[in-house]
């Protein structure tokens, strides 16, 4: 089996999502003075991530557009009625304030340094190409990428299979062909695993490891109810796995 490509979750895998929405947002209830409205920030996170995933499902079923879905999720937020400018000048203070803490992973740029000669790069996301194909620009990699493909354009998201498959058709290859790199076990994992294609979970810092000795632990570390995919703790360790299956057998570093 020959890796040409390599697909990329972005949230979490490549991007530090976690820690810029926990900073982004910490800043902002702050400079709003509405950090005593909650027990902590991370009770504050967790109301604004459950607000997020409501409008993405309502955004994503068509019911509002992009802008209406944040102004609502920001009514729903504050807990009080706000006109749209009001409601929108809201995000967007909140905005500076998160992406001021955007950063990629440390070990992203060497592992994209290190495949460049020898795979393909694309990205594939539960998100939209508006906030992603943003994100990777802010961070300097758009270019590393030929295409980026999100669930809203799609029409359909991760875990389904046509998802994955949309990817491998973008870069004209089968699925077996190709990579897939993100950082949850069951909708990047098990879902690419199960289009066919060559699944890797990037389990940063054990967050959601399973630690010996788990009854539900298989040998390599990967919880039995999920098969067909390969755990690493870092992007460090991609070469080496896909170098035994790399044309001809030559390293990933071949340019």
């Amino acid at each position: 089996m020959t890796i040409r490509a390599v697909v990329w979750d972005v949230d979490d895998t490549i991007f530090d999502y976690t820690t810029a929405d926990r900073a982004g947002m910490r800043g902002h209830l702050a400079a709003e003075g509405l950090l005593d409205g909650y027990a902590s920030v991370e009770q504050a996170l967790g109301h604004w991530r459950d607000l997020t995933d409501q409008q993405w499902a309502r955004y994503a079923a068509g019911e509002v557009d992009w802008e209406q879905g944040r102004r609502d999720r920001v009514r729903a937020f504050l807990g009080k009625p706000l006109t749209d400018p009001e409601a929108e000048d809201w995000f967007l203070r909140y905005l500076g304030h998160y992406e001021a803490a955007w950063a990629l992973f440390p070990d992203v740029l060497p592992v994209l340094d290190t495949l460049a000669g020898s795979h393909r790069h694309a990205v594939l996301s539960n998100s939209s190409i508006r906030v992603q194909d943003h994100k990777l620009r802010v961070l300097g990699v758009r270019d590393r990428f030929e295409s980026v493909l999100c669930a809203a354009e799609l029409g359909v998201s991760k875990p389904a299979a046509e998802a994955f498959h949309a990817a491998c058709e973008a870069l004209e290859l089968p699925p077996h062909q190709v990579a897939y790199v993100g950082d949850h076990p069951e909708i990047d994992g098990q879902g690419a695993a199960d289009a066919g294609m060559f699944s890797v979970w990037i389990d940063r810092g054990g967050v959601r490891a399973v630690t010996a000795p788990d009854p539900d632990a298989a040998p390599g570390g990967v919880p039995d109810r999920l098969t067909g995919l390969r755990r690493i703790a870092s992007l460090a360790e991609l070469p080496a796995i896909l170098r035994p299956h790399t044309r001809f057998g030559a390293p990933s570093t071949f340019r």
